[in-house]
Parts: structure tokens; sequence; C-alpha cells
């Protein structure tokens, strides 16, 4: 699903495991942008972080492999 922009706060599900992760930092590098999340259940200290390349389409920005979801179930 595409949404206008990835920004921080954001909330994704992960289309394998169904798991929510929360986007904490946005950035580019070079001619990519990159989104770093972790999961939503865990508190910030104890998280592993996820580096996801954003695709970006006509229809917006997006994650491959998660779902954009504001409905989180944490």
């Amino acid at each position: 699903m595409a949404v206008n922009s990835i920004q921080l706060g954001q909330v994704w599900r992960n289309d394998t495991d169904g798991q929510d992760y929360l986007v904490t930092k946005v950035y580019s590098e070079v001619f990519s942008q990159y989104a770093m999340l972790r999961p939503a259940g865990i508190t910030a200290p104890d998280a592993p972080t996820v580096r996801i390349k954003v695709a970006k389409s006509a229809q917006g920005a997006g994650l491959p492999g998660y779902t954009f979801t504001q409905e989180g179930s944490f």
C-alpha cells in the first residue's frame, strides 16, 4: 500500500509475520530513501531495528513487504 510519504511514527505491519513496526527514522542515501523500523511492542532501547528501502511509484511511497496501518494491535 502506498502513502504520500513515509513519516516518523507511522505504523507498518510486516506481511509475513503480522507484527507491527514503528518508523523511527527516514533518511536518504544518494538517490534512495530508507526507513528504519523497530517492533512496536518493544521498548526502544531493547528493540532490534530493520532498514527498509522505500519504494516510490506514481501512487506514492511504500515499504516492500509491509502494509501501512495506524490501527496496529500492540
